[in-house]
């Protein structure tokens, strides 16, 4: 088997246990929804055994996802990202790159900021962080700096140091983003489908 065609076979099983954890189900609620044993679905997302096409299609319909996001096949022949919105607590992030690895590109879209504009969700997690201001007025904190970011700047900066970012404007931020994985599982963590 070509070397892209067993990465994708491979990605199957974490794809489907990473799938089942964003939408908090165990395994035995699971095995309800589909008819299949825990032990066959334990064996699917540990690469133990390969799940079949009908096997995909009862996970498809159970999770309500198309079967090319369970089996994450790349588009053969189209290079273009069709991005899904993801709305996290007011803030849209628009993919504009694929999974593939590697560092992850995002569209962040800031609401304005309502209520205390001086309070800030300082995080840290492993990783670097590059953004760009596409529109508007951003607040970028890291560490014990405060940097306000208008239209065509840009930042980078290690993410292990305390940082957030917030509209210090009137109207929507836009920014662009890139950041690995570890960021991506930090902004984007409580997706569900």
């Amino acid at each position: 088997m070509p070397d892209d065609l067993q990465r994708v076979v491979d990605g199957v099983g974490p794809r489907l246990r990473a799938l089942r954890n964003r939408h908090n189900r165990t395994l035995e609620q699971l095995a309800e929804v589909t008819g299949m044993s825990v032990s066959t679905l334990s064996r699917l997302e540990s690469g133990q055994r390969r799940p079949t096409l009908d096997v995909l299609l009862q996970l498809s319909r159970a999770y309500g996802v198309p079967l090319d996001e369970l089996v994450g096949a790349p588009a053969i022949g189209d290079p273009r990202i069709r991005p899904r919105p993801v709305n996290r607590n007011g803030v849209v992030w628009v993919p504009l790159s694929g999974p593939a690895g590697g560092p992850r590109a995002f569209k962040q879209v800031l609401p304005v900021t309502a209520g205390n504009k001086d309070q800030l969700d300082l995080q840290t997690h492993e990783g670097h962080e590059w953004l760009y201001v596409l529109s508007g007025l951003v607040r970028l904190a890291v560490g014990d700096k405060d940097f306000e970011l208008s239209t065509g700047e840009a930042a980078e900066f290690d993410t292990r140091v305390p940082h957030a970012v917030a509209n210090a404007g009137t109207v929507p931020a836009e920014l662009l983003i890139l950041f690995g994985p570890q960021g991506e599982r930090v902004h984007l963590k409580a997706r569900t489908i």
